[in-house]
């Protein structure tokens, strides 16, 4: 909006009419005693006389959200932190003066009120205003009451004003909020403890994925933003904290779309004697109390489509996926030539040299994914793609590794943790082999933390869960940028 519009300037006329009578319109000392939720819950119920006999008063405060203008009397709509609760100004009892002065105000103002309860003849619980005070006068009008604020863009850009205008944009985020506060819980009651890890690394590692890079000035050091926090949590292990958790901000330089955003939330966590069956265990234990919590059982609609969460969630190996949701031909998981042709046949990119496992991958994703509509746990993924991961026991070309699909997405990834030094290190130099000309600065081996599993990593198991995905599901949230508060978006022009 033009900041010369007339609504605007009209505003401003209006900020310096109320100066120049000597009025603070940002004052800082009204105070509040209750809240709209309050009022509702405590009083929602009272038959009408009960309510006519109280004597007390309420303070609240809020933004007029409507106002309907009757003369000699309005009603407003204020709202506030717990909701909208309705307001009665009469003329004969604030006084003309109060009253005229309240003729001045806007929808979108921040106003103090203190009053009685009473229920209107529409049966509507009201406070009947006996005093009142403007807190904040604003400059500019809030979108049109019956249009709201339906530009995608303008509301993740402005994310301010879709809090204000679109009531269930804030419950979204209120449910994000039950849910990390779930996620604590959890955990703590499991007898894990939180930590913090740096964001900041010299080394990026954790994860196979593009990192942002930048330079500290007084070190002349080149570092990278984390993209994930997995090789210093497992220093912590090492150190003799067995069982931990992480709430963190992760960065990968890659692309956005509706399930990517540059900057995304994740847990992870580590339990030391456990193996990668009770990760998967414990994420049905935790998914299942949290989707209980929120609708009250176990299934809930995402997108159109019924979820079904009852446990125990389907396990099916990463080729038996192949075989079942692909269909593909059983040759293409033994001889990587036929994997690369299917690949090929799909329109698949891949780089010349890419090993077999990682081919199978990007038929996973091609063909298998989108079948996932149901909590799914693949198990048994090729060591290949699987740097950090335990070999299994029985076959040393898979590895006790699970990735939990829903909807068609990944939400979780665990498995039970490489703790062979010798093991690791081949495997670091494998991924780097690899790379070949494309390895840059930051892919080399981090010394560090191979010498801290010289020193003796206790038989781990681990998991990352995506935050932000996992808050999509729980809130019926198409994308991303729905559960973000400020997703990252191109500079406006």
């Amino acid at each position: 909006m033009d900041d010369t519009s007339d609504l605007i300037q009209q505003r401003i006329r209006k900020l310096g009419a109320l100066r120049e009578k000597g009025i603070d319109p940002y004052p800082n000392d009204f105070l509040v005693t209750h809240t709209s939720k309050d009022l509702h819950e405590t009083f929602g119920s009272l038959p009408d006389e009960e309510l006519k006999s109280m004597g007390e008063t309420f303070s609240l405060a809020g933004r007029i959200m409507g106002i309907r203008d009757f003369g000699k009397a309005s009603f407003i709509h204020l709202q506030d932190r717990k909701g909208r609760i309705q307001a009665y100004l009469q003329r004969d009892i604030v006084g003309n003066e109060a009253f005229q002065f309240f003729k001045a105000f806007d929808i979108g103002d921040i106003i103090g009120i203190e009053g009685k309860i009473f229920r209107t003849k529409t049966r509507e619980l009201t406070l009947q205003v006996q005093n009142f005070r403007l807190l904040v006068k604003t400059l500019r009008p809030l979108p049109e009451k019956w249009h709201g604020l339906t530009d995608i863009e303008a509301r993740y850009r402005q994310r301010y004003l879709d809090l204000i205008v679109n009531p269930k944009v804030k419950e979204i985020f209120l449910t994000r909020i039950k849910v990390i506060q779930k996620i604590r819980d959890f955990f703590t009651k499991r007898d894990f403890i939180e930590v913090e890890t740096p964001m900041l690394h010299p080394i990026p590692g954790g994860a196979t994925a593009k990192p942002f890079k930048t330079h500290h000035n007084a070190l002349d050091m080149e570092l990278y933003m984390r993209v994930a926090p997995e090789l210093f949590l497992k220093r912590l292990v090492i150190g003799g904290l067995e069982r931990i958790f992480e709430i963190n901000r992760c960065f990968r330089n890659e692309g956005v779309s509706t399930q990517h955003n540059p900057e995304f939330t994740m847990l992870e966590f580590y339990q030391s004697y456990a193996t990668y069956e009770e990760m998967m265990k414990m994420t049905e234990e935790l998914f299942c109390s949290m989707v209980k919590e929120i609708y009250g059982g176990l299934r809930f609609t995402y997108q159109g489509k019924e979820l079904d969460f009852t446990p125990p969630w389907k396990r099916i190996p990463f080729k038996e996926s192949l075989l079942e949701y692909g269909r593909v031909d059983p040759t293409v998981l033994r001889e990587p030539s036929k994997a690369v042709e299917l690949a090929e046949n799909l329109s698949l990119e891949l780089k010349k040299g890419t090993p077999h496992g990682r081919v199978l991958a990007e038929l996973f994703k091609e063909m298998v994914e989108p079948h996932l509509l149901q909590p799914t746990f693949v198990i048994l993924y090729p060591t290949e793609i699987s740097p950090l991961s335990r070999r299994n026991g029985e076959d040393p070309e898979v590895v006790d590794r699970f990735e939990l699909f829903i909807a068609g997405r990944e939400i979780a990834n665990g498995f039970s943790e490489l703790n062979d030094p010798l093991d690791q290190r081949e495997r670091f130099v494998q991924q780097l082999k690899e790379k070949g000309e494309e390895a840059d600065a930051s892919l080399i081996l981090d010394e560090d933390f191979l010498r801290s599993i010289e020193f003796g990593m206790p038989p781990t198991a681990g998991e990352g869960i995506g935050i932000d995905r996992l808050v999509m599901l729980l809130t019926d949230a198409p994308s991303i940028r729905e559960v973000i508060f400020f997703p990252l978006l191109r500079m406006e022009k």
